[in-house]
């Protein structure tokens, strides 16, 4: 097997994993449990305001951003998208609850597997089997990583900024 061959197939296990699971994320939130009201109010109990607008938001970038990485279509972009995702959920959730997803509040393992799992896509390009490389559109290497964490970064920080609202600590 030739070395192209190998990163088509690990593009593509990386890109239906990872775009997979943030469909399976979003498709969770508009319909599992409480749905679109359970999620808001969940986001409020994070202090992230407003509850309704931010559920509405990530659901729509999870299914989305997952929907593209599972076609292979704007791969830097859609990869930078779960970056910032998980950036919001790793902050305002996870990272007070230590590294172990089977913690209390669950921990941060998770979140910082699909963060990376993303940015390799983002260096890695879509492969072959996408239409970005049909579209002949492919970004990859130094540049798709910097796109993908680049933009998921100032995303996640943005929203962070304009949404998250935590309680102070009193010390």
């Amino acid at each position: 097997m030739s070395a192209a061959a190998g990163t088509d197939i690990a593009a593509l296990l990386l890109r239906l994993a990872v775009g997979g699971t943030m469909i399976a994320h979003g498709w969770n939130h508009a319909f599992g449990g409480g749905g679109i009201g359970g999620t808001a109010r969940w986001f409020e109990s994070i202090h992230v305001r407003p509850g309704r607008l931010n559920a509405l938001v990530a659901t729509a970038t999870e299914l989305g951003a997952g929907l593209l990485l599972v076609l292979g279509l704007l791969t830097p972009l859609a990869a930078a998208a779960v970056v910032g995702t998980m950036l919001v959920a790793l902050m305002t959730n996870h990272l007070r609850n230590g590294f172990f997803i089977f913690r209390p509040g669950e921990g941060y393992e998770y979140v910082l597997m699909i963060t990376v799992a993303s940015c390799a896509l983002g260096a890695l390009g879509a492969g072959s089997w996408s239409v970005d490389h049909h579209a002949d559109t492919h970004v990859d290497g130094w540049a798709g990583l910097a796109l993908t964490a680049g933009i998921g970064v100032a995303a996640g920080v943005m929203t962070l900024a304009a949404f998250w609202r935590p309680e102070p600590h009193e010390g």
